[in-house]
C-alpha cells in the first residue's frame, strides 16, 4: 500500500496548492481584470488544474491490490445481503459513468451451497472517501446474465440497492427438484426518497408468460403491499399481506377485462386457504381453495353463474401455457378443480356445466366432466386424458351423448323429415387439439352400432374461426351423416 499513500499524499499537495492559486487570484475577478487575468492563462490553469486533480481522484482506487478490493466488497455485500461472493480473479476498476468495479463470473455461496453464477456483476461505489480504502461505501449493484438456484431456505435477501438483467430464477425443492424457472427481463430494488419506502418492481416471465410486480412494505413493516400486471390476458391483481408469525392473512383485488374479484386468504405453516367472489357483500359467485403443502395436495371449488372456457383452454390462455410445459405432469403433485357453471360465455347453446379436473400420480383427466346442450342433450366426458404433443395441448378421451329430446335437434339442424328417425345414445372416442381447433372422432356408435360411412365422414372435424361458420358447418356435417346412417 506504500504507493498508494504516495500518490494520495501527492495529491494532497496538488489540492493546497490550487487552493491558494484560488485564494489569490479568484477573489480579485473584476470587469477590469478579467481580460489580464485570462493572457496570463491563470484561470485556465486553473480550471486544468481542477480536472486534473478531480480526474486523479477518481482514478485513485486503481492504485487498490486485488486483494484487498475483492476483500473489500465481498464483506460489504456480505452485510447487505448475508451472502458470501467469489470474485473472480480479474476485477476491473472504471469511473465512468460512475465510479464502480466490474468482473465476469462471479459466485454467490450460502454457506456451502452455490445459490448464483453471474456472468457480468458491475459494484458502483460514493464518490466520497476514495481517498480511505476502508471507508469506500457500495451504492448499486447491477447484475447481467445470471442464474440463481433459490429455495424457501435461501430465497430471503436484505436490504439494498440492486439491478438484475437478462437473467434466470431456478426455483428448487428442498431436494433441489426444479418446480418452474422464472426469467427476469428487469428487476429494480431500490429505496424512494419522496415516499420514504423500498420498492421492488420486476419484469419477469414464467411459462412464457410476461408480467410485472411491485411490492414494497409498510413503515413498521407488519404488512407487505404488491401489484401484479399481466397484460397477455388483461390481469391486474393488487394484494396486501399481514405477516403475522404465526398465522398470516390477507386480501386481494383482482381485475380481469373490466370485472373486479375479491379474494380473502389465510397462510399458515402448511397451509394456503382462500376464497374469491365477484363482490364483497353480498357475493353471487364464491370459489373456495385449499393448498396443503406436506404433503401437496390441492383443490377448488366453485359455482358461477358463467364460465369462459377461452381463459382456460383459449390460445395462450395462462393455464394452457401451464399445462404445455409439462409441470404438472408431476407423482407429488395432487390436485382436484370442480367448477358449476350455469352457462358458457359467448355461447347460449351450452349450459348447466360441471367441469371436473384432477391432476394425480404425474396424470391429468377431465373424468365426469358434464354439460348439456340446451334441453336436448346430455354430454359426459369418460376416461378423458390431457397431455402435449409436439408442444401442443391435447385432449384424448371418450364422449357419451345422451339423447333428451331427438326430435328437436332435427329441428335445429333442418334435417329432412324422412331421415328423422330416433337416437337414444351416441358413443364415441375423440382426440381434440387445442391449438389447431381440429377434432378426431372415432369409433363412433348410435344406440350400440357402429356405421364405417358415419365414422368416416365424422372423423376429421376442423373448427372454424367464427360462431356462425361453426354453426353451417357442424349442421351440413351432422345431416350428411344422418342421412348416410338412416338412408
Amino acid at each position: 500500500m506504500s504507493k498508494t499513500n504516495f500518490f494520495v499524499k501527492y495529491l494532497n499537495n496538488i489540492n493546497k496548492f490550487i487552493n491558494s492559486l484560488l485564494e489569490k487570484n479568484l477573489n480579485k475577478i473584476n470587469l477590469k481584470n478579467l481580460s489580464y487575468l485570462i493572457k496570463n492563462n491563470k484561470i485556465v490553469l486553473t480550471f486544468v488544474a481542477l480536472f486534473v486533480i478531480f480526474i486523479s481522484y477518481l482514478l485513485l482506487p486503481t492504485f487498490y491490490k486485488q486483494s484487498d478490493i475483492s476483500k473489500l466488497l465481498n464483506n460489504e455485500l456480505q452485510k447487505k445481503f448475508e451472502l458470501n461472493f467469489k470474485f473472480s480473479k480479474n476485477i476491473k476498476y472504471n469511473f465512468f459513468p460512475r465510479p464502480h468495479f466490474t468482473t465476469t463470473d462471479t459466485i454467490i455461496n450460502d454457506e456451502l451451497t452455490e445459490i448464483s453464477k453471474i456472468k457480468n456483476f458491475k459494484i458502483f461505489v460514493s464518490f466520497d472517501n476514495l481517498f480511505s480504502f476502508k471507508n469506500i461505501q457500495i451504492k448499486d449493484l447491477i447484475i447481467e446474465n445470471a442464474n440463481f438456484n433459490l429455495n424457501k431456505k435461501n430465497y430471503n435477501f436484505k436490504d439494498g440497492n440492486l439491478i438484475i438483467k437478462k437473467s434466470n430464477v431456478f426455483f428448487r425443492n428442498l431436494e433441489n427438484e426444479v418446480l418452474f424457472i422464472n426469467k427476469i427481463l428487469k428487476m429494480k430494488y431500490f429505496y424512494e426518497s419522496k415516499e420514504l419506502k423500498n420498492i421492488l418492481y420486476l419484469d419477469n416471465e414464467i411459462f412464457n408468460i410476461p408480467f410485472s410486480i411491485e411490492t414494497f412494505f409498510n413503515e413498521d413493516k407488519s404488512k407487505i403491499f404488491s401489484e401484479i400486471n399481466i397484460d397477455l390476458i388483461k390481469l391486474k391483481i393488487k394484494n396486501e399481506l399481514n405477516l403475522n408469525k404465526d398465522v398470516r392473512t390477507g386480501k386481494s383485488e383482482f381485475n380481469i377485462n373490466k370485472i373486479k374479484y375479491f379474494a380473502d386468504y389465510k397462510i399458515e405453516k402448511n397451509y394456503f386457504n382462500f376464497q374469491i367472489s365477484n363482490k364483497v357483500d353480498p357475493p353471487n359467485k364464491k370459489y373456495d381453495g385449499k393448498f396443503n403443502f406436506k404433503p401437496f395436495y390441492a383443490s377448488l371449488e366453485g359455482d358461477t353463474a358463467e364460465i369462459n372456457l377461452s381463459y382456460i383452454f383459449g390460445t395462450n390462455a395462462i393455464i394452457s401455457e401451464l399445462l404445455k410445459t409439462e409441470i404438472f405432469n408431476n407423482k407429488n403433485i395432487d390436485f382436484k378443480l370442480n367448477i358449476n357453471a350455469d352457462s358458457v360465455y359467448d355461447n347460449s347453446n351450452f349450459r348447466n356445466i360441471n367441469l371436473r379436473s384432477k391432476i394425480q400420480d404425474g396424470l391429468i383427466d377431465t373424468d365426469k366432466t358434464k354439460f348439456e346442450w340446451r334441453d336436448f342433450a346430455t354430454f359426459e366426458l369418460l376416461e378423458s386424458l390431457i397431455f402435449v404433443r409436439d408442444g401442443e395441448l391435447v385432449l384424448d378421451g371418450k364422449l357419451k351423448i345422451n339423447i333428451n329430446n331427438y326430435n328437436e335437434i332435427y329441428k335445429f339442424l333442418l334435417t329432412p323429415k324422412n331421415y328423422r328417425n330416433e337416437i337414444n345414445q351416441i358413443d364415441l372416442n375423440f382426440t381434440y387439439n387445442f391449438d389447431q381447433k381440429i377434432a378426431e372422432l372415432k369409433d363412433i356408435k348410435v344406440d350400440n352400432k357402429i356405421d364405417l360411412n358415419v365414422n368416416k365422414i365424422l372423423n376429421n372435424v376442423i373448427l372454424k374461426k367464427d360462431d356462425l361458420q361453426n354453426k353451417i358447418y357442424f349442421k351440413n356435417l351432422l345431416n350428411q351423416a344422418i342421412k348416410n346412417y338412416f338412408g
